[in-house]
Parts: C-alpha cells; structure tokens; sequence
C-alpha cells in the first residue's frame, strides 16, 4: 500500500527541466561566482531561476530580464530577499511580454555566453548573460476559499429559546 502511494505521489513532484539539461549543468558554480566574472565560466551550463523584471522582443528573439533568487529542490524560486544579482536571459523564441511579465517566477536552464554592461538606475550595472537551452514559467497563485462547510443536520442541538414576558412595575 505504502509503495503504491509513493509511486502515485512521486509523479506530481518533478523538477520542471529536463533531465539531461540538470544533469550537465555545473552545480559548483553559484550565481555570486559567475556574477563576478562571467568570462572565466563561458559555455558553462547553469541553471537559474528568479523573479521575471521584464521582457523584451528584438528581431532576433526575447531578452528577459530576471532577478535572481535561489532555486527550492524542485526548481522553484524562492523568496526575493535572498537575491544576489540580475541576470539576462536571452531567448531565439518570440516570447510575449504579456506572459511573461513582470512579477513572474521563471526557471532557466542556459549557456553562460558573457556578460552585458548597462544603466541600472545612475550606475552602469553588468548583467551575466544566459542563452536559453529551456525555460519554465511557474504558474502563478491563484485564490481559492473552499467550499462552504455544512454541518449535519444531527450536529445542531436545538435548544428552544424561551421569552417571558415580566410585566414591568409602574411607578
């Protein structure tokens, strides 16, 4: 019984790139070593993830912009308070904008091929730069209440309410 409620709940549970990718990406580095000097790690596979800054289609693709944030087990972005950087994604696909938007929570498997000097804010910031080999757009949350909750019939004890009428004293 214990076996079959472990294969059956093991499906649902998968880390969302593909096998071969996180096989040969290089968990030894971390983003705070490739940040530092993109060069020195040029054609390294690495997987990243974060929280979508925004997007944008050029002639020859999409370049999202990412902040990073570490990776749970199954792939997942975490909590952006423990941030180390940005980085940039640069896909062959035409990826929308209106999907992937600002706020969302992205996985990127991808080649480190250099780094990108730009303006962020008053300074010039370097962005690592990745070529995409395979993304994954986490679902976003959703609200949901659970239905309301109906007691039986038999849970409820009657308990009859009794209204005395007391005549009022009149001074």
């Amino acid at each position: 019984m214990l076996l079959i409620a472990g294969i059956a709940g093991s499906g649902g549970c998968s880390h969302p790139i593909a096998k071969e990718l996180r096989q040969a990406a290089r968990k030894d580095l971390s983003f705070t070593t490739v940040f530092n000097d993109p060069m020195a790690y040029k054609g390294a596979l690495v997987i990243w993830g974060g929280i979508i800054i925004g997007a944008t289609n050029l002639p020859d693709g999409t370049e999202i912009l990412v902040l990073e944030t570490p990776l749970s087990s199954l792939g997942e972005p975490a909590d952006d308070r423990f941030s180390e950087g940005r980085f940039i994604a640069k896909s062959p696909q035409f990826l929308d904008p209106e999907i992937y938007r600002k706020g969302r929570k992205l996985t990127v498997a991808g080649e480190i091929v250099g780094k990108e000097a730009r303006q962020l804010g008053k300074i010039d910031y370097s962005y690592p730069v990745l070529s995409v080999k395979q993304l994954y757009l986490w679902t976003e949350p959703t609200l949901s209440y659970p239905p309301p909750y109906y007691a039986p019939s038999w849970y409820w004890v009657e308990t009859p309410i009794i209204i005395e009428k007391v005549p009022r004293k009149r001074d």
